[in-house]
């Protein structure tokens, strides 16, 4: 590979931009893991999260290295009621599925109040890295298809191989991931408002995941500022009951 695009102006913008599109397209996986570890013991959370994250990692770069057959997937395998379906459509529709029952689950758990203690002893290490690795697995087509898209014409304005750039960008990206995996894991976990909406977004994007399949394509960005949105709001919240409650002292 080389790394002499990296020492271009085009290189170093796209590679910017490109690691925020990684973090951003990561923020699903970190919800999600956040959420399937919160039931396990405490000892064992922060070892499974690192090690979700990493294995994120493992699999976008074993993603990369075999790009060109994943791009070949897109080809048609069989066709259902007029609509295709391709090994990607078919990846997408198995893992939006989950997802949306995965989610529904632990919002049903949270609702009939189910208490964390009675959870845990029915989950195990080894379950929950299992359930890991099959999202980070149907997140990393998306997220490296979106990194193809986005370095597409670099080769012709640099000349150089964009493929360098996506590597050091998923690098990049899963650092600043697992620096602040743990802050964002308690900040979920520890308010039920945010972790109810943090399940409904993942709902969401299961549901997107689903539509992708059936090619209907959805774009992320009104999903993200809808999720940005609900935030605000219960930030806003949040900082009401504070200050009634600093009055009523």
């Amino acid at each position: 590979m080389d790394f002499a695009i990296l020492m271009t102006w085009d290189g170093l913008f796209y590679l910017v931009i490109l690691s925020l599109l990684e973090i951003v397209l990561g923020i699903d996986n970190i919800i999600f893991i956040s959420i399937v570890t919160d039931r396990l013991p405490s000892e064992q959370q922060r070892f499974s999260r690192n090690l979700g994250l990493s294995l994120a990692l493992i699999v976008r770069l074993l993603l990369l290295g075999i790009v060109g057959w994943i791009m070949q997937m897109n080809n048609t395998l069989f066709t259902v009621f007029e609509i295709d379906f391709s090994g990607q459509s078919i990846v997408l529709l198995i893992g939006g599925l989950f997802l949306i029952y995965k989610s529904i689950t632990e919002m049903h758990d949270s609702v009939t109040g189910r208490d964390k203690s009675e959870q845990t002893g029915k989950v195990t290490l080894s379950r929950v890295i299992t359930q890991i690795v099959f999202i980070d697995l149907v997140f990393s087509f998306d997220s490296i298809i979106s990194a193809i898209g986005m370095t597409n014409g670099i080769a012709k304005e640099t000349g150089g191989d964009p493929m360098i750039i996506i590597y050091v960008a998923v690098i990049v990206s899963m650092i600043v991931m697992l620096l602040f995996a743990k802050q964002i894991s308690r900040f979920i976990n520890s308010r039920p408002t945010i972790k109810m909406i943090a399940l409904g977004f993942l709902v969401t994007i299961g549901v997107v995941l689903v539509a992708d399949a059936f090619g209907q394509h959805v774009p992320k960005g009104y999903i993200y500022f809808a999720m940005v949105y609900a935030l605000i709001v219960e930030f806003l919240n949040i900082r009401m009951r504070r200050n009634k409650k600093l009055k009523k002292q």
